[in-house]
């Protein structure tokens, strides 16, 4: 067997270039990156030298990078991912809340921070974090609770078992989440006579587990003796390819579906058996469902607390859980009976199993009257008065094609949409809900953009998360990657000062005009984008949306279109109850009812649970 002598730097470079994904396809497609003395002379020598094999992408904030790389994977369905390199210190910890947003949603991220010297000679190196107790701990340790896999290439020949790990947990359907291989600076340029059969092309297989055949018997059985079944659909029906196999089970058997955040777009809104979203800002009809449930069917779900209404949704004292899913973990939650396997595979051996076997399904009016609502919502206004969140929804949804992206993340508008926004096509709603991550959204926007370049991708994002993480518009700009912004701008974190005030506080602190200050806040927005090379308009109403939405679907860049809102209401229609612990002890009148509604909605959910 012959060797080939390089540097880790060059091995890891090397390597990554020939893994492949089933489809052929690059599974590392490209690599985003920061340098700096941690990881420029190794990494970013290598990257130069593999060029457009491995082509590298240069970003403006660490986190928002791997942001960026993180929704490139969702919007593939977590057949490709993409790896994010920066220095030791803050460049390296400022990925730590992106590494927690892939491990909530389990999607594959590969990271490669910078780290000190594996020999410890220079010690302290600039930006070195030094533990008094532990003299292995460095602050890429940071990672270890929210990664997948970690590992620290304390020698060059680390890689020839870390690379095939980490490469294995970015592709398998249960571990899947984010890899972190800390690369010490001095490891990264030592060289190595490495096997050249290392360096051979290797294909990942998606990998779908079958279900055992006792599991299968007892889920059909549970299915059969049901009366009023429901399915709830999550991110992995998506990740599964199962949308085709969703429908001809639901249609086959007449169950409900209903669509988590993740798994929003499973079924095109139209369908007469999708009843939107349940749970807290879920829709009319999936709630109506969920309260007469006697078995909830999860696939590829995790039950978190907004798909649940904090368990409180699902009403009947004779509900049962089962829950398909291709992770153990999360398929005995809350004493769910699980079915553990590939989302797809287990919906055609259940389909087969329940033969011609049919449910009742709900008056269908139910659902025609949640779209009624959902149209009445998101109609444009009369008048002159501030627009509501529902309709600059509508416009976005008047003003966009059905093969339109729409993307977003924290604050008020992901639970307007998971109520109101009509997905057309598979991946069209591309929400970061698992850790509601502020400032997800320019920089997801280009993720999505790099996997979907043939779609048009539209960010919905309120100021407060604008002002937290908006650099990477500049990037979308350098390197062409065009998405259109619509900035709602109600002066500040509307949708928590709503929960504030829901919970008996007053507007405190959330509000700009309410907060603490000495000048009132009066920023430009248009200008401010227009200032990183977007073109950039700000419109007075919603007849101005639309007819801006036209402009920016014919723009050659990012468009960004700024307009005001009104950051109180949001719509009544469906919903549910979230918990949120309120004070026991108030001098407000306002708390100690809410707290009295609190302690009511805990008393109605422990006598169905």
């Amino acid at each position: 067997m012959g060797t080939i002598r390089l540097t880790a730097a060059q091995a890891m470079v090397r390597f990554l270039i020939v893994q492949r994904n089933e489809e052929g396809a690059p599974l590392i497609p490209g690599v985003w990156a920061i340098f700096g003395h941690g990881n420029v002379a190794g990494l970013g020598e290598a990257l130069a030298e593999a060029g457009d094999a491995l082509p590298t992408w240069r970003g403006h904030n660490e986190q928002s990078m791997a942001h960026a790389a993180i929704a490139y994977a969702k919007a593939t369905n977590r057949r490709q991912a993409m790896a994010v390199t920066t220095s030791i210190g803050p460049g390296a910890t400022n990925m730590v809340t992106a590494c927690a947003v892939a491990h909530v949603n389990r999607l594959p991220l590969l990271l490669v921070p910078g780290d000190v010297f594996a020999t410890r000679q220079p010690d302290p190196v600039l930006q070195q974090i030094e533990d008094f107790d532990d003299g292995t701990v460095s602050v890429n340790d940071c990672f270890r609770p929210v990664a997948r896999y970690f590992d620290r290439i304390g020698r060059a020949e680390h890689l020839l078992s870390a690379l095939p790990r980490a490469m294995r947990v970015l592709t398998d359907p249960a571990d899947c989440g984010p890899v972190v291989l800390a690369f010490p600076q001095d490891v990264q340029t030592e060289a190595y006579d490495w096997p050249e059969s290392f360096f051979a092309e290797r294909i990942w297989q998606r990998r779908r587990p079958h279900p055992d055949p006792r599991e299968i018997d007892r889920a059909a059985e549970m299915i059969r003796a049901a009366k009023t079944p429901m399915i709830v659909a999550g991110g992995g029906v998506l990740y599964s390819g199962a949308m085709d196999a969703l429908k001809r089970f639901a249609d086959a058997h007449n169950i409900v579906v209903t669509e988590t955040h993740a798994g929003r777009s499973a079924l095109p809104w139209s369908d007469p058996l999708n009843f939107g979203a349940p749970g807290v800002c879920g829709s009319a009809a999936a709630n109506a469902v969920a309260e007469k449930a006697d078995l909830v069917i999860g696939v590829g779900t995790r039950f978190q607390d907004f798909t649940t209404g904090s368990w409180a949704v699902f009403k009947n004292p004779e509900r049962r859980l089962l829950a398909i899913n291709v992770c153990s973990y999360d398929g005995i939650k809350h004493g769910a009976v699980p079915l553990i396997a590939d989302a797809k595979v287990a919906l055609e051996a259940l389909d087969a199993a329940l033969g011609q076997h049919k449910a009742t399904l709900p008056d269908p009016a139910i659902r025609e009257d949640w779209f009624k609502e959902v149209d009445r919502a998101t109609a444009a206004p009369h008048g002159n008065a501030l627009p509501t969140d529902a309709q600059v929804i509508g416009a976005a949804q008047r003003g966009l094609d059905e093969n339109a992206v729409l993307l977003c993340a924290s604050g008020g508008l992901p639970g307007e949409l998971q109520k109101l926004w009509k997905a057309s096509k598979p991946n069209g709603y591309h929400m970061e809900y698992g850790y509601s991550c502020m400032g997800y959204e320019i920089a997801g926007a280009i993720g999505a953009k790099m996997a979907m370049p043939d779609r048009e991708i539209c960010v919905m994002v309120g100021d407060g998360s604008y002002m937290m993480m908006n650099s990477e518009l500049a990037t979308s700009v350098m390197i062409g990657q065009k998405i259109i912004v619509i900035l709602l701008d109600n002066r500040g974190f509307g949708c928590i000062n709503r929960l504030q005030m829901a919970c008996g506080g007053k507007s405190f602190n959330n509000l700009l005009d309410t907060a603490r200050h000495v000048v009132p806040s009066n920023i430009d927005f248009a200008a401010h984008a227009a200032a990183m090379g977007a073109i950039a308009e700000k419109v007075d109403s919603i007849s101005e949306l639309e007819e801006a939405l036209g402009r920016a679907r014919a723009s050659d860049r990012s468009h960004v279109i700024v307009i005001d809102t009104d950051p109180l209401p949001s719509t009544e229609a469906g919903g549910a109850w979230w918990e949120v612990a309120v004070p026991e002890v108030s001098n407000r009148a306002e708390v100690r009812k809410a707290r009295d509604d609190y302690e009511a909605h805990l008393a109605a959910r422990k006598a169905i649970n």
